[in-house]
């Protein structure tokens, strides 16, 4: 491990969803379509040792079997294997760091060492890294090369993608065991989001637009967990602050967007506040996970109980109805028993208005802690 970040005291919580992912029943594994190779596959899957999960597994190879035999192009089907061969891949790599946070940096490959945007790169992910983060870049020049430079190659992931006129990573995380090569930029997505507990975007084209654009529409519409999204320029830039006013006057003046959907990011031009943006938000929070349209929100400390009365109060329209209540893990997180001491929130939630959530959680964090 690590000599840098040390893994977090309580194992951090890594259902990217939020538990909003479907648990698999045998009664829905399918059917190849023939009754003696079900048996066949529920057999062979039976018998294959680890396993955590065989009615996920027998589906994953009945889906096999039911592609090979589909309409399905040569491509079609070599797509498909290659990106689940990328998908497992990147999960082993990160598997023995799955108890450590980390942060995502993007921003430009054309940013060069002297430009004032790369040192505050390097500052971000040196700073992130003595508060216990590690860094994900996608392991390119400019402020992909920053990011690994700051947070120091230990400390570092690279999801390189494989392009004609970028073909070799940074020396800064160049041969490096935590580095992976992706194919399709879809694959390389999904570990940025699934892997990131908070994501640092610097200025850059468009590449960062669709990286932070994905980034806040995943959280708007609750199909990913909440977590901070800093966009940081170097001191006195003004990049972040021109993009802020095209939202400003063309989204939200056109009611494309909501009030609350600001409080999913924070545009800043200093380092410090940046770091701070993201460690404030892990300071009493932990995670959130939905359990039927219950959201259960895991606590390092519990609250007051005049805390919570003034979370009922402050945010009635977040509450689909009922009271926010102090509980202990609910049975159906026993699938996540080293989270089980945790001390939880649980109340109804009506799966909308995500910006008003993360402004809750926020809430959450400045209010009164009890024993």
């Amino acid at each position: 491990m690590s000599p840098h970040v040390k893994p977090s005291k309580v194992p951090n919580e890594r259902d990217f969803a939020g538990g909003m992912i479907s648990s698999i029943s045998c009664s829905f594994v399918g059917s190849t379509g023939e009754m003696q190779l079900d048996e066949e596959i529920k057999e062979m899957a039976a018998g294959i040792s680890g396993v955590s999960d065989l009615c996920l597994l027998q589906e994953m190879m009945i889906s096999s079997v039911r592609t090979a035999r589909g309409a399905v192009t040569e491509g079609d089907f070599k797509t498909m294997n290659r990106a689940l061969k990328e998908m497992r891949y990147a999960n082993e790599v990160f598997y023995p760091f799955r108890s450590t946070r980390k942060v995502g940096v993007f921003g430009s490959a054309r940013t060069q060492p002297h430009e004032p945007e790369y040192q505050a790169a390097v500052d971000f992910s040196r700073k992130m890294r003595d508060a216990n983060f590690m860094t994900i870049t996608g392991a390119g020049p400019g402020i992909m090369a920053a990011g690994n430079e700051g947070a120091g190659r230990e400390d570092s992931f690279g999801l390189n993608i494989s392009l004609p006129f970028e073909a070799t990573a940074n020396s800064y995380i160049a041969g490096d065991e935590k580095l992976i090569d992706f194919n399709y930029f879809f694959t390389r997505k999904l570990s940025f989001v699934k892997e990131s507990d908070a994501v640092a975007a610097f200025p850059g084209g468009f590449g960062t637009m669709d990286e932070i654009f994905e980034t806040l529409t995943l959280m708007q519409t609750g199909k990913v967990r909440i977590y901070p999204l800093v966009l940081v320029d170097a001191p006195g830039g003004t990049y972040w602050k021109f993009w802020l006013q095209f939202v400003q006057e063309h989204l939200h003046r056109l009611n494309l967007i909501s009030d609350s959907d600001f409080s999913l990011f924070k545009v800043t031009d200093n380092v410090d506040e940046a770091v701070e943006e993201i460690t404030n938000f892990y300071r009493n929070f932990h995670s959130y996970r939905y359990v039927g349209d219950h959201l259960v929100i895991r606590l390092l400390k519990p609250l007051t109980k005049a805390a919570i009365n003034k979370l009922q109060k402050d945010f009635k329209d977040v509450i689909k109805s009922g009271k926010i209540k102090l509980s202990e893990a609910l049975p159906e997180e026993a699938n996540e028993p080293r989270l089980a001491e945790l001390p939880r929130l649980v109340f109804r939630h009506g799966h909308r208005d995500f910006g008003r959530l993360r402004e809750m959680i926020n809430a959450i964090n400045a209010a009164e802690v009890g024993s």
